[in-house]
């Protein structure tokens, strides 16, 4: 059962699709001890003790109180909360609502100065890049453990933050946090350089350095996984780290980040500043003693922080971007069970998803029986409060993006699309959406070319293979891909074809933390987890030494 559990936890579609609920630890709802004993009460039906055991209802019903005290508003920095510089603070809002949850610190160009200053001496004279592979390995372990014991607490900030539902962030997300930190705390200790022949006599190796100090800045539709993501291989590699929260989601960073100082990380290693985009975000990007950059987000923001990179000190960036992915279902292709991870692909996470599959492509022979099948799939999508148990989708993040989404389903009608499920917002209070699913779509449509970021469906037509490899290409972004069929010539020929990072046959969203993430074209620069996340955090130098009387070259 272990090792079921282990395979079960590195995939998000199968932890979030799992029936049984997630358990409390037996210290109550702070969390999990292990995750063995969480796989143990699975199977013994332990009910969980911070769902609403209410059935979902309609999004009107009054919401639920969250389970969880928010404790940590302000910047780290040094090891120490503070107040941001200028005593200013933002509010964080609750999506389901739109009533402010706490007023967090608000930091700016000062703020990211004080963190780099910190992160730097951390790098230059302080104990973490100088501890041994093994130490440092030992520190993510704890991490990792402080994870699963807090797992209660952190699952609800991060539901009540963001508005996923809980069983997404409990049965899933936090899972994979700490999953993630173990793969790259076993990553420490084999991080090494080559000896290599030369030329002549000479000693020739190749040594693997950290970068010095990162700069990330992390998004609000994943906050926690992309925390783990980053960090985790960059605290791997002996780095230190200033890391931008999004201002719709900054708690759960500033929740995590305090028990990773509890495992044992030096004061000054890693410094979270929440605050904007303009202010703090231009700032770390543009800083001269930020060394290395990673970004999640926007194609457009990608955009400018390659620009301040490059203006500053041309340091390198990793980019995770947009995406557009096409799901490719053929005709062979068994209908109901291509409906049912057709649904996942684009309305999970509140269709609030980088790689989500939004443009549907079904082949004409079985089109309008996925239609008809896909518009009662998504007319019995429960929406509703995320705290509920039973609730398949919460609220969008906030009201900019709420009337961003109504907007494009707007320009579908318009258009001449068929909106066959789905009509306007979903209750009178808060973020909520209809689940929406349009028909006789074309290629041209905004639907069918940008990126909603919302619970929006575009169902295409297609007659071949050769003209859906075109069509799926033709976008400016590459992120992923789903392919469903059952000819393996088919998934052969569709996955070497499709100018995409990722390409997920008969399944969608397995995101391993040892298989690598990222885009072509203009969906990123780069990749992110495996072992291909650890290359951007660490710096190749060679060592050349003459040989005397070598006895062997």
């Amino acid at each position: 059962m272990a090792a079921t559990a282990s395979r079960a936890s590195s995939s998000l579609l199968s932890r979030c699709l799992l029936t049984r609920p997630f358990p409390a630890s037996s210290t109550g709802a702070s969390g999990l001890r292990r995750a063995d004993k969480a796989q143990e009460l699975w199977a013994a039906g332990a009910p969980p003790r911070w769902f609403s055991t209410v059935p979902a209802t309609a999004v009107t019903d009054e919401p639920i109180k969250p389970p969880v005290e928010v404790k940590y508003t302000q910047l780290l920095i040094n090891g120490n909360f503070v107040d941001a510089a200028s005593g200013k603070t933002f509010p964080t809002v609750d999506p389901r609502t739109g009533e402010v949850i706490a007023r967090v610190a608000e930091g700016d160009a000062e703020d990211i100065d004080r963190a780099v200053a910190a992160a730097r001496r951390a790098f230059d004279e302080g104990p973490w890049p100088r501890m041994t592979a093994y130490e440092r390995c030992r520190v993510l372990l704890r991490f990792a453990d402080l994870i699963e014991r807090h797992a209660g607490e952190i699952a609800a900030l991060e539901t009540w933050d963001g508005g996923k539902p809980l069983a997404q962030t409990a049965r899933g997300e936090v899972p994979m946090v700490a999953r993630c930190m173990r793969y790259y705390a076993g990553w420490a200790d084999k991080i090494h350089g080559l000896v290599v022949p030369a030329d002549g006599a000479h000693h020739a190796q190749v040594l693997r350095e950290p970068v010095g100090v990162a700069g990330q800045i992390i998004p609000w539709n994943f906050p926690l996984l992309m925390f783990a993501w980053k960090v985790g291989p960059a605290l791997a590699c002996g780095n230190a780290v200033v890391l931008k929260t999004a201002e719709q989601t900054p708690l759960s960073a500033l929740y995590v980040a305090n028990l990773l100082h509890e495992a044992g990380l030096p004061e000054g290693v890693l410094n979270v500043v929440s605050g904007f985009g303009p202010t703090a975000g231009a700032a770390l990007c543009s800083h001269m003693d930020v060394d290395k950059l990673a970004f999640t987000g926007s194609t457009g923001t990608g955009k400018i922080i390659l620009e301040l990179a490059a203006r500053s000190n041309l340091k390198p960036v990793t980019l995770e971007l947009g995406g557009k992915s096409p799901f490719i279902v053929m005709d062979d292709a068994d209908v109901d069970r291509a409906v049912e991870l057709a649904h996942h692909a684009v309305f999970f996470n509140q269709g609030q998803c980088c790689c989500a599959g939004s443009r549907t492509f079904v082949h004409e022979r079985v089109y309008d029986e996925f239609v008809e099948k896909s518009k009662a799939r998504a007319l019995k999508r429960v929406v509703g409060d995320p705290f509920r148990e039973g609730v398949e989708q919460g609220p969008q993040i906030d009201g900019e993006q709420f009337k961003k989404i109504l907007r494009y389903v707007q320009s579908g009608v318009d258009g001449g699309a068929t909106l066959v499920a789905g009509g306007d917002r979903a209750g009178n209070r808060g973020y909520y959406i209809q689940p929406k699913v349009f028909a006789d779509a074309q290629d041209g449509m905004k639907i069918a070319q940008e990126e909603i970021f919302g619970p929006v469906q575009t169902i295409l037509k297609f007659s071949g293979v050769e003209e859906v490899i075109r069509r799926a290409n033709a976008t400016r972004y590459g992120l992923a891909a789903g392919v469903f069929t059952g000819s393996l010539d088919a998934a052969s020929t569709l996955s070497r074809a499709l100018r995409v990072g990722t390409v997920w046959v008969n399944c969608y969203d397995v995101l391993d933390a040892a298989i690598p993430f990222g885009g072509y074209k203009m969906s990123g620069v780069g990749r992110e987890k495996g072992a291909y996340s650890l290359r951007n955090y660490l710096q190749a130098k060679a060592v050349v030494t003459p040989l005397r009387d070598a006895a062997w070259l």
